[in-house]
């Protein structure tokens, strides 16, 4: 069965077209769906690539979409998302899999990117009500039972809102009415196996993934032993199968191939830990045997305990033929705060990485600077967008903490590598100062100077050193040391944050600093704006580097005793030629390479 998904995560999108005006679309689309590949419509090709992709989008009649998929629809749990558009883009129709397989996300991204209307049909979407497979599904919960889903669906619909019974601390919409008597409900959010005396009836069982069981087991014993011995454990102990996240054992298992095979049947991640880690949880019961076997004292409660990162066990362990297996309950199925820290290259989407662009997709919030969100307008049009000033760093991390505690997903935006002089460095010294445990994903970006370095040709081929100016939170005495210290090395010098109106003496003392150890003659590269609206590159020398105009969208690279020119374009040479060079020369002399030109990009002057 296919694996469910958002249409932000992990998509892998099929495009198909037929006119000319359709494939015209679809190369645009491209700029959105980056990972998207791009088809000819063929019923055959359709058909047979139908399980490699998790969305398609149709450019034709939707008449034809329906009679070429009708045969290949399942299920609604492993339907792809299939949208269909015309080929102007003015319609994007959600066709299938609007809520688990993404399409009425993904016709609506389709439709903000191109200035479009989305058309969903969905009744939850259209009486704005959450979609409860959707709302399960993002909260990490298991619907045991599909078949009570249409008629609380259609009771949400009809009524506005539906009872709800938790055993698990999670957000509610409003339309979500918390109950403590689970006979009331009509959704019972809870990893035992029932809750209530009178069966399932019409409610809907989520199971929160919550359950981590650690297991021992002989030599040779097969998946189906060892799954058979959890099931008869689970229940004797009023426990879901279905809540299980993890299974957990000792290191010496990890070739085991029907443990493994287990884990990897069910999608559980299955956690090994060594004898002196298991050995760490001394309240547990031991057995001689066993540690005389593994070095352990005992395996499966330990296991379980540390796996889990619970301070007691929920099931002791229960030896079941050749297995044993303890049962613990983390609370890792509630949604954590999560902030995305996220580099956006140094200019416009062209430059953004795939990762750092679904994590912008994914964030329910986007926090930044506001010239740098304006870089991205186009990603974050249907997002809850916060804007701020250049120098409030903290204010920004504050403010994602804040939001990201309420359960929602942030991106915090970095121009460049958020690890550069970026936001990353600031949220971690948040953390660090009020010690704060949150989940943070640091997504690299392109770092400016290395966009510099492209524009004019290869500065940075050897060692180099990468210095800001800036004396806001460096002092400047700190600043000419490492000036001092680069310059005197030999490095290849990048210069952030050259000069500013409150600083402009910085680059000429930073200047006066390298010619004591460089030539005047050296190769310099000043670089504004780049990737940007009026980019500049410009290639000149130290001699002469101040006679242009550098302030605060600036890079300035500066070359080392052996940097050159070479047409118009600045070389730091690695050091090939000393080595190879009678290797490199060959081609030459052959004259294989007469035709070759160099070409570089950008405008130069100087």
């Amino acid at each position: 069965m296919r694996s469910s998904n958002t249409a932000t995560d992990g998509r892998r999108t099929a495009i198909f077209y037929i006119t000319d005006g359709g494939l015209a679309l679809a190369r645009k689309l491209k700029g959105l769906l980056r990972d998207a590949e791009v088809f000819k419509f063929d019923r055959e090709l359709v058909i047979s690539r139908w399980r490699e992709f998790n969305s398609f989008v149709f450019i034709m009649a939707v008449g034809i979409v329906v009679r070429t998929i009708a045969d290949l629809i399942e299920d609604k749990r492993s339907d792809p998302a299939v949208v269909v558009l015309d080929e102007k883009g003015k319609f994007a129709i959600s066709l299938l899999g609007g809520h688990i397989g993404g399409a009425n996300e993904l016709a609506r991204e389709i439709a903000h990117f191109l200035g479009g209307e989305a058309v969903i049909t969905t009744a939850s979407d259209l009486r704005g009500v959450p979609s409860l497979d959707l709302w399960a599904m993002r909260n990490g919960f298991v619907i045991e039972n599909w078949e009570a889903l249409p008629s609380i669906s259609t009771k949400l619909i009809n009524t506005g809102a539906v009872k709800v019974y938790s055993e698990v601390q999670v957000d509610l919409p409003e339309n979500f009415l918390r109950v403590d008597d689970p006979e009331s409900a009509d959704l019972l959010i809870t990893n035992k196996e029932r809750v209530v005396a009178t069966g399932a009836g019409d409610r809907i069982y989520l199971r929160p993934r919550n359950l981590v069981v650690g297991i021992g087991c002989n030599r040779g014993v097969d998946a189906e032993e060892i799954e058979e011995a959890v099931r008869k454990v689970l229940k004797e102990n009023n426990l879901a199968f279905s809540s299980i996240r993890a299974v957990a054992s000792i290191k010496s298992k990890a070739d085991e191939p029907g443990l493994v095979g287990f884990a990897r049947r069910h999608g559980f991640e299955l956690k090994l830990f060594t004898p002196e880690e298991l050995n760490t949880v001394e309240w547990v019961r031991g057995s001689r045997i066993v540690f005389k076997a593994t070095g352990a004292r005992a395996v499966a409660e330990p296991a379980a305990i540390l796996a889990s990162g619970a301070r007691s066990l929920l099931v002791p362990k229960r030896k079941v033929g050749n297995v044993t297996v303890a049962v613990s309950e983390t609370d890792s199925s509630v949604r954590k705060p999560k902030i995305y820290i996220v580099g956006i290259g140094p200019g416009g989407i062209d430059h953004i990485t795939p990762r750092a662009f679904r994590a912008i997709r994914e964030a329910d919030v986007v926090i930044g600077y506001k010239t740098y969100l304006e870089l991205i307008k186009e990603l974050i049009i249907d997002k809850e967008v916060l804007s701020f000033d250049m120098t409030q760093e903290i204010e920004r991390c504050w403010k994602a903490l804040e939001i990201a505690s309420k359960g929602k997903a942030v991106a915090l935006i970095s121009d460049g590598d958020p690890g550069i002089y970026g936001m990353a460095g600031a949220m971690f010294e948040v953390l660090k100062e009020n010690g704060i445990a949150v989940h943070i994903e640091v997504i690299p970006g392109i770092p400016a100077f290395t966009a510099c370095a492209a524009k004019l040709g290869a500065p940075i081929a050897q060692d180099f050193a990468v210095i800001s100016l800036s004396d806001r939170l460096t002092p400047w005495e700190t600043i000419q040391r490492r000036l001092e210290a680069a310059a005197s090395g030999d490095f290849v010098i990048v210069l952030y944050n050259p000069r500013s109106e409150s600083r402009s003496e910085h680059i000429r003392k930073a200047r006066e600093i390298i010619l004591k150890y460089r030539s005047p003659k050296t190769p310099v590269g000043i670089v504004s704006a780049v990737t940007r609206e009026g980019e500049s590159v410009i290639v000149t020398d130290l001699g002469n580097m101040l006679d242009y105009e550098i302030d605060m969208r600036t890079t300035v690279i500066v070359g080392n005793s052996r940097t050159l020119l070479f047409n118009n374009q600045i070389v730091t040479p690695r050091g090939y030629g000393d080595k190879y060079g009678a290797e490199i020369g060959k081609g030459r002399r052959r004259g294989e390479l007469s035709e070759c030109r160099i070409s570089g990009g950008g405008s130069r002057r100087g």
